[in-house]
């Protein structure tokens, strides 16, 4: 009875592959192309193009978002007079009148004690909460004890707070940027033009006419999908930023090819524009693209698009039909297994010394 039910099974799985293996060699069939025909058709104008590794288009103006990473340059970072140094200030002190061989002519921070140091032959001096003018008079006081008349002038360098401006800078959940001491300036939903206003007008509080340049370090908000269909074994999802003009076969290098329980049948899935009307489905030709180098469907990727590839059909039957059978394979070797072990123990039972006397 056990191997009529396995013969039938086997049969219905053989039935299965074959029904499976035919609509899949039917539904991958591939049309020749036929170059003349092609000729001889009108050109499509450009304007209703679908864009393409031939026609590419330009994205619009970028638009922060989080979790964006802008790049902001100072290009003019004064702060408001009067100025009193800080802790981790940059300042350069210029003297002359002191050793030749061991001049005082460079930049010095502001250290956590609030002194500079300007070496081991002058010694060190605090210029914390002082005025730059405060600062000259201090280091010329203290170099007259040793030096007749030194000409000291200081000047600022760069100051703690640019310091945290410079850099770069992750556009927060909330939509901000944190820029340290001078607080966060919400960035998102703007153009990168739109932001550097915004955050030169934030720091025009704090400075005399601050210009700063904004870029973007890495587009982390505009991405699009490549979505291999697993054939039963569960779908994967990939997630990749766009940073303009990756096409289709872009898309299918980042991935390294396609897997063996994948097939040619691919489409772009693109949302509709402005979210109004339907979506859109471009179907993508995969060996024009990879055997015949041809860009007609070899698409422009966008921002949101989803590129699925399908996966085998035969892969997807025979991993079906390994979950219909598995239940039934196990409780029948569960079956077998307990028949053999109670054969076992009565053939061992029925073999001692003690019944063997009976």
């Amino acid at each position: 009875m056990m191997r009529l039910m396995n013969y039938k099974l086997r049969c219905c799985l053989i039935l299965l592959i074959a029904v499976s293996t035919l609509s899949t060699s039917i539904g991958c069939h591939r049309i020749p192309r036929n170059p003349v025909q092609e000729s001889l058709l009108p050109p499509i104008p450009a304007e209703q193009r679908v864009p393409n590794e031939e026609l590419k288009t330009v994205l619009p103006l970028y638009v922060i978002e989080p979790p964006d990473v802008l790049l902001i340059d100072a290009i003019k970072l004064i702060p408001k007079s009067p100025y009193r140094l800080e802790l981790l200030d940059v300042v350069i002190i210029r003297v002359d009148g002191v050793y030749e061989d061991r001049p005082i002519n460079r930049d010095y921070q502001i250290e956590s004690d609030g002194r500079v140091n300007l070496g081991s032959d002058y010694g060190s001096i605090k210029l914390a909460g002082l005025t730059l003018e405060e600062a000259q008079e201090a280091v010329k006081q203290m170099l007259k004890a040793d030096f007749v008349s030194p000409q000291v002038a200081v000047t600022l360098d760069s100051t703690a707070g640019a310091q945290q401006i410079t850099g770069e800078h992750l556009v927060n959940q909330d939509g901000t940027v944190n820029l340290g001491t001078y607080g966060q300036v919400y960035v998102t939903g703007m153009t990168l033009h739109q932001a550097k206003l915004t955050i030169e007008d934030h720091l025009s509080a704090f400075l005399d006419d601050p210009q700063v340049a904004v870029d973007v370090f890495a587009y982390n908000s505009k991405v699009y999908y490549i979505i291999t269909n697993g054939a039963g074994q569960g779908d994967q999802v990939i997630r990749l930023p766009i940073v303009g003009g990756e096409t289709v076969l872009d898309a299918i290098s980042e991935l390294g090819g396609l897997s063996p329980n994948s097939t040619k049948s691919m489409w772009i899935a693109r949302p509709a524009p402005d979210k109004v009307g339907r979506d859109v489905i471009l179907p993508v030709d995969w060996d024009a693209i990879a055997s015949d180098a041809a860009p007609a469907t070899n698409y422009q990727v966008l921002p949101g698009d989803r590129i699925y590839i399908d996966g085998s059909k035969l892969v997807h039957a025979d991993t079906f039909m390994g979950r219909v059978t598995a239940p039934f394979e196990r409780t029948a070797g569960l079956i077998t297994l307990g028949a053999s072990t109670v054969r076992s123990l009565s053939i061992g039972f029925s073999s001692s010394p003690g019944n063997n006397n009976n």
